[in-house]
């Protein structure tokens, strides 16, 4: 039996007034298309809810949950490719 974390609702912490951040737990993909749709959702609450509005900022985030078989060897190669366009 697989247990799914769902984002948490958003709230104020009523002492300090400090908005909380609700999503928890941002899985990594690991190229499963039956999983896809629920992870993008996770990665557009994630950006929401930490005001993520620059799109490298967004690639970074997407990149970095990007792991194992061919999801992990398409981060590597976009990073390589970012890594030449900054060295030029």
């Amino acid at each position: 039996m697989s247990v799914v974390s769902a984002p948490v609702v958003i709230s104020k912490n009523v002492q300090t007034g400090m908005p909380k951040n609700i999503v928890l737990d941002l899985r990594w993909f690991d190229g499963n298309q039956t999983k896809f749709k629920e992870w993008w959702r996770g990665i557009w609450l994630f950006f929401k809810s930490n005001r993520i509005m620059e799109t490298n900022e967004r690639i970074t985030v997407i990149l970095a949950h990007l792991r194992e078989g061919i999801a992990e060897i398409y981060a590597q190669k976009k990073l390589d490719k970012l890594d030449k366009e900054l060295d030029t």
